[in-house]
């Protein structure tokens, strides 16, 4: 290189006399379309309640990124992503519950708070339907993996044709709970044929659609969070542990920026909080565990205990048990005859402290 010149001068120069004509590093860029920066958004939250955010020092579910809520069956993954819903409707992000487990309950939804209106037959005074300010699709349209990565595509496309004007949160419960097409097709359950079209319907197309949606140049932000239903493998050696696995494969594991997982590795690990009056008990919360697991959103990992209640999370502790008490007194009132009544936790009978991390990144 001749002395004096820069590294981009000399670079410039060599190829000209290649080429035979000036060459402009600029130029190739504009011809590229690579001059454009990428920006993104400022990074927004889907607020969960207070007591999510004082045991895990996250705000709640991050806008513009795939989250994965996961645990063993009742351990708090549902009061999460029904929290996240209750807080998108009061953001005027549309929530779209696509619930392919079946085990679905309006009821406790209202509870929670989600904005409901019930749609009643004169006639026959029965409920016929429910509307709001949502979408909702279970498994009467959404049999399996490809249904529902479609039906996700089919409302981004949508909105990109500015058909639907709004800030979009798919809440998938759960992954694990549906077969793929060519299971379906051949009455056969491979797990590793399920896996395969969560990779290729996933990876592969909607999850980078969702990411693509944090960029400034798009004009919404949609968020995908999905809960998933888990298997404990076991140790595979005397020394070694055994480890919490991903029902569905490992597609959206790696994939997901935000990962929070609910109970202990080999069982749900849950304790029943009971209210006891002249012997009868009505069990009105438990105590699970919860740590965040994966955060590549603003990197903060932690994890302790909270209590799930039908109407929400709580703070693990007695003045949160007594405040929540006093807030429901008329409930106790119906259930038990007296809204005076004692408070008994299970004992930690299912403790298991073995950690969480399943393969290395």
């Amino acid at each position: 290189m001749a002395r004096g010149k820069s590294i981009n001068e000399a670079a410039s120069s060599a190829i000209s006399a290649g080429a035979g004509k000036p060459f402009s590093l600029d130029n190739f860029k504009k011809a590229k379309f690579l001059t454009t920066a990428v920006k993104f958004k400022a990074q927004q939250w889907i607020p969960l309640s207070k007591a999510f955010q004082d045991v895990t020092s996250v705000p709640g579910i991050p806008m513009g990124h795939i989250s994965l809520l996961r645990g063993h069956s009742d351990t708090g993954k549902t009061t999460a992503m029904l929290e996240a819903a209750v807080s998108a409707q009061k953001m005027g992000v549309l929530p779209v519950f696509l619930i392919t487990e079946m085990k679905w309950n309006w009821e406790h939804a209202k509870e929670m708070g989600l904005e409901v209106e019930e749609v009643v037959d004169e006639e026959t005074g029965e409920i016929v339907d429910y509307k709001g300010f949502f979408l909702f699709a279970d498994r009467s349209n959404l049999n399996t993996v490809e249904d529902v990565a479609a039906f996700i595509s089919d409302l981004l496309d949508e909105q990109k044709k500015g058909n639907l004007p709004h800030n979009l949160v798919f809440l998938w419960d759960s992954i694990g709970s549906i077969t793929c097409q060519m299971s379906l097709n051949s009455g056969k359950n491979n797990n590793e044929w399920i896996a395969g079209a969560m990779s290729t319907q996933f990876s592969n197309g909607v999850n980078q659609k969702i990411l693509l949606s944090r960029k400034e140049s798009y004009p919404y932000t949609n968020t995908l969070v999905c809960v998933n239903k888990v298997w404990t493998a076991k140790a595979e050696t005397p020394m070694s542990q055994p480890k919490m696995m991903n029902k569905g494969g490992m597609a959206m594991w790696y994939d997901a920026t935000f990962i929070i997982t609910f109970g202990n590795v080999s069982n749900a690990g849950t304790n029943k909080i009971k209210a006891t009056k002249n012997g009868k008990d009505v069990e009105f919360a438990k105590r699970t565990k919860i740590q965040v697991e994966k955060n590549h959103v603003n990197g903060i990992s932690s994890k302790g205990t909270i209590i799930m209640t039908t109407h929400g999370f709580i703070d693990d502790d007695k003045k949160a048990i007594d405040d929540y008490k006093k807030e429901h007194s008329a409930e106790w009132l119906a259930k038990l005859g007296t809204s005076d009544f004692d408070i008994v936790i299970e004992r930690d009978d299912l403790i298991d402290d073995i950690g969480y991390q399943q393969e290395p990144e």
